[in-house]
């Protein structure tokens, strides 16, 4: 080999070589902390007079720093936010004036960071006692996915559609839908459990290892079937909870008091309520001690928004000793027609009764569309403060009788509840053949009465001989909002049982047998009187209030 040859080769390989330092020169670059990190925390609201900001609890911080592509907050509420661009928007939600330290990662290439630390105080006035108490019972509550119920996992849109954007109007699974694949019935060994601790809202959802992944998030669980599936996922470790007011677009509805609570629960930690969606936030529409309805707009595709229904009964898929039910609808009133109600299913009475209908009440019952009315969907049973009939009040009564009458089935009644002390609406049943067999001998069966000096408080009433007036057969449970939200007042009477609901919550149970007035026809009445032995004291400053029925169905 010639020197000249052997001096090329020499040649072309350094140039190679320095080839290959120059491309890992550029692949790597220099590895340096970031450095000259800096924060500002902007309190929205802040002025001299609320140097803490204008109650929402909203903080704009901006960080900065040379030689860093992403940083992340960490709170001291125990919550975290990743910002890219340094930027985020953090809303406290405890309850007063409070001081949270904030701890900023700056990351630079190479995974080295640069670490900042701020103390921040801010005023919050948003709190909901109320829903902390239903969630937890005030120290630890378990809740189960209610899969017995339909509707209890759905989606629809996410949108400014106010007549559909706040229920599963896409999809909503029947009961135990999901019972039926192992692609899919993990989603039911769901437990979710919320808990007190020192004051701070916490949350453990427990899934026996596997997780219900939709479809488009599959692949954080390591799937990708493309479709929806169970897949084995850790969610071990407490998540804190924190709440704020939701600016979901259900609350730019018109009717936003009776679709939602707007409460937003917010889960540290990419915490989730058993369904990954790649949501951590879930606005609350409805909440009692029994049953929760929640809605989370799905994470990447802001145009669904999905709803869950949670009780804190366990279901059972086939229990030994089911509860009877009926479910062939044979008789209904939807109220869709404006005007004057169906008379072809309903008649009045009028008038002020004898003794105010044996209970003293206050009211005279009418007839007029000032009083009674089918208006945009709804029957609005109104009573008034005004002269009528020789009394101080106005209101009417509906019912039945000679129209419709049944023995068994299962009465579902939607509805919203007048508010105001001295108000006192019921949705009942009296026994057809109460004119030749005086009551109570011929029963009597209140699916939903409400006081409005009791707020809140549904009862639920048997009435029959020895157990009538004060000494009736009666339960009662506290539901919350009854007089701003609709609630699905209900009752499955049949010939071992009557047994009273409020959204499948039960509230009262009585055995019934042959001794009972409860074994044959019933008629059904809607009202609101004023006062009375049960209603109370009237508010002087009262002037009226609506009982507002969506619908009335009889299943056999």
């Amino acid at each position: 080999m010639s020197k000249n040859i052997i001096i090329k080769i020499v040649s072309i390989f350094t140039i190679l070589l320095m080839m290959g330092c120059q491309k890992d020169d550029f692949t790597f670059g220099s590895i340096d902390s970031p450095t000259n990190l800096k924060v500002t925390a902007e309190i929205i609201g802040k002025t001299a007079t609320a140097p803490n900001g204008d109650g929402s609890g909203t903080v704009k911080f901006t960080a900065t720093a040379d030689d860093a592509i992403s940083y992340k907050y960490v709170y001291s509420d125990g919550t975290s936010d990743n910002a890219p661009n340094g930027v985020v928007t953090k809303r406290f939600t405890k309850t007063g004036v409070n001081t949270y330290t904030v701890t900023i990662i700056a990351s630079g290439k190479g995974g080295v960071s640069s670490t900042i630390t701020t103390d921040v105080t801010v005023k919050s006035d948003f709190s909901d006692a109320e829903a902390v108490q239903f969630l937890t019972g005030g120290t630890s509550k378990k809740w189960y996915w209610s899969a017995s119920e339909a509707g209890h996992l759905g989606v629809g849109q996410n949108d400014g559609d106010a007549t559909k954007n706040y229920y599963g109007n896409y999809y909503q699974a029947g009961a135990w839908e999901k019972a039926g694949s192992p692609t899919s019935s993990c989603l039911y060994e769901n437990e979710l459990t919320f808990s007190l601790e020192g004051g701070q809202l916490k949350f453990q959802l427990n899934n026996g290892g596997a997780t219900f992944f939709n479809a488009a998030f599959e692949s954080v669980g390591g799937g990708s079937s493309g479709s929806d599936a169970c897949l084995a996922y850790d969610t071990s470790g407490k998540k804190t909870v924190s709440l704020s007011p939701s600016e979901s677009v259900v609350m730019q509805n018109p009717n936003h008091a009776t679709q939602t609570r707007g409460t937003m629960m917010n889960f540290s930690d990419n915490g989730f309520m058993g369904y990954y969606i790649g949501q951590s936030s879930y606005e609350i529409l409805s909440i009692t001690a029994n049953r929760m309805v929640v809605r989370a707009v799905m994470g990447g595709n802001a145009s669904l928004a999905w709803y869950h229904i949670f009780t804190t009964t366990k279901p059972t898929q086939n229990p030994t000793t089911p509860d009877k039910d009926y479910t062939n609808l044979v008789w209904s009133d939807e109220f869709n027609t404006d005007g004057a109600p169906d008379a072809s299913k309903w008649v009045y009475d009028l008038g002020r009764g004898d003794n105010g209908w044996g209970n003293n009440e206050k009211q005279n019952y009418t007839n007029s569309s000032t009083n009674v009315i089918v208006q945009g969907g709804n029957l609005k049973i109104t009573a008034k403060k005004e002269a009528s009939g020789g009394a101080d009040y106005s209101s009417a009564r509906l019912k039945s009788e000679g129209k419709y009458k049944f023995t068994y089935g299962k009465v579902e009644v939607r509805a919203k509840l007048p508010i105001g002390g001295g108000t006192w609406p019921a949705i009942w049943m009296l026994g057809a053949n109460y004119a030749t067999n005086a009551w109570p001998a011929c029963g009597e069966l209140d699916i939903m009465e409400h006081v409005g000096n009791s707020q809140n408080v549904i009862h639920g009433t048997l009435h029959y001989p020895g157990h009538s007036g004060g000494t009736a057969n009666t339960g009662s449970k506290t539901i919350a909002n009854v007089s701003t939200e609709f609630h699905i007042y209900k009752t499955i009477w049949s010939p071992e049982a009557v047994k009273i609901y409020v959204d499948d919550e039960l509230i009262h149970s009585v055995p019934n047998d042959a001794s009972l007035p409860f074994n044959k026809d019933f008629f059904l009445i809607l009202n609101v009187a004023m006062g009375g032995n049960f209603g109370g004291n009237i508010d002087a400053a009262f002037t009226q209030s609506s009982m507002e029925i969506d619908y009335v169905r009889v299943y056999q």
